[in-house]
């Protein structure tokens, strides 16, 4: 049976280096890449390749204008087609810039496929400034749809952050605050050392060298992967968020509070609160919407607050079992006897982070002891600040 790894990643040298590597050391691989920058002429080049070079070219037409919806029609067919062979041991599924690799592995392991990896390739003298810069990415020609508002922020932030594996990229620009920056937006990951490091003849022409199917990268793209795990890893309700950690000039500071948002304090400092860390992300709870688990997400100086359902505390015990088990088992690891699983649970990762700062202007968006006792019938006519960004 044919595995399928996936790697994807905005730092484009780290992902060529990663799946060269991948064909060099794994005997019967193939690489499949979708070139999306043609969507513009309405079509999209797919390429197949393996060590020796280019096996096969073609073109898919754009669906409904969204070139992500083109390379989701024609690789499921194209991976069956190589799977129907019987000669491979391994396709690698190279994502184009800013396609996101959750997608892509929900698409192959529905159409019965064996996924064995999600990989993101990162460069990590690049991580600070790809978590910083709110560039739309249309306006940096990596927009796979007509109609995609993502950032570059985001898109790196939700690369980074799915996939288990990291292919880190041996980079000289590199430096230690850099590489801590890397290990505590994502300590959970296997972080897997690759390098540019092809041979290149008196011509300039770069030829692979067969290592070992044993190395680290390989046996990573062949370990597995769990499709419906890794999404509840990223639900906002059940997230494996970091923990606290402080070294090489770079802290990650863990907020967690019972007491709800009054949704006007906080509001007003959204601004200051999002542009206090590289990187923040969490759940969190708002007075005159008690019932509702908020998601907390923000990158490159930009938020995106969305409603992720109720709180479990909200729901009648009758519904309980129409919840998947691991939502019910964050619940309960974090239950209150009061408050049931409602709280504040941010997460803020940076260099150079006040955190003292930012926890008391954090402590200030809380209601006060006396806003707090006039309970939740009061807390429900506060003003509905958050209304507009949540489109109620």
């Amino acid at each position: 049976m044919l595995s399928v790894v996936i790697v994807g990643g905005l730092h484009a040298d780290a992902r060529k280096a990663a799946v060269g590597q991948l064909l060099a050391d794994v005997p019967g691989s193939v690489v499949l890449h979708h070139d999306l920058a043609t969507a513009a002429a309405g079509t999209v080049v797919r390429t197949v390749r393996d060590a020796s070079g280019v096996l096969s070219a073609g073109e898919a037409p754009l669906v409904n204008d969204c070139a992500c919806c083109a390379l989701r029609e024609d690789l499921v067919p194209e991976l069956r087609r190589l799977d129907a062979a019987g000669t491979l041991r391994l396709a690698v599924v190279e994502l184009w810039d800013s396609v996101e690799p959750k997608a892509m592995a929900e698409v192959v392991a529905a159409a019965g496929l064996t996924v064995t990896g999600v990989i993101t390739a990162v460069d990590p003298a690049l991580v600070l400034p790809y978590l910083g810069n709110g560039d739309d990415l249309a306006d940096r020609g990596l927009a796979a749809a007509a109609t995609d508002q993502r950032t570059v922020a985001d898109t790196f932030a939700r690369q980074l952050e799915y996939a288990p594996v990291l292919a880190v990229l041996d980079s000289p620009e590199a430096d230690e605050e850099d590489r801590e920056l890397l290990a505590q937006l994502h300590p959970t990951a296997r972080r897997v050392p690759v390098r540019d490091a092809e041979p290149v003849d008196e011509a300039g022409t770069r030829f692979p060298v067969r290592r070992s199917a044993h190395s680290p990268l390989a046996r990573a793209a062949l370990a597995g992967f769990d499709v419906e795990s890794a999404a509840a890893a990223q639900h906002p309700a059940c997230a494996l968020l970091p923990a606290e950690a402080d070294a090489h000039g770079v802290a990650t500071l863990v907020w967690h509070r019972r007491r709800p948002f009054h949704p006007e304090r906080l509001y007003e400092a959204l601004e200051d609160i999002t542009c206090a860390a590289a990187r923040s992300r969490g759940r969190f709870w708002l007075a005159d919407k008690p019932d509702v688990l908020l998601h907390w997400d923000a990158a490159g100086g930009a938020l995106c607050v969305e409603s992720a359902g109720p709180w479990l505390a909200s729901l009648p015990d009758a519904a309980w079992d129409l919840v998947p088990p691991v939502r019910r088992a964050a619940a309960a690891t974090d239950w209150h006897p009061e408050h049931g699983d409602c709280c504040q649970h941010l997460v803020f990762t940076s260099p150079g982070l006040d955190r003292d700062g930012l926890e008391r202007l954090l402590e200030s968006c809380l209601l006060t002891d006396a806003e707090y006792a006039a309970g939740r019938a009061a807390w429900k006519r506060l003003p509905p600040a958050f209304d507009t960004l949540l489109e109620v």
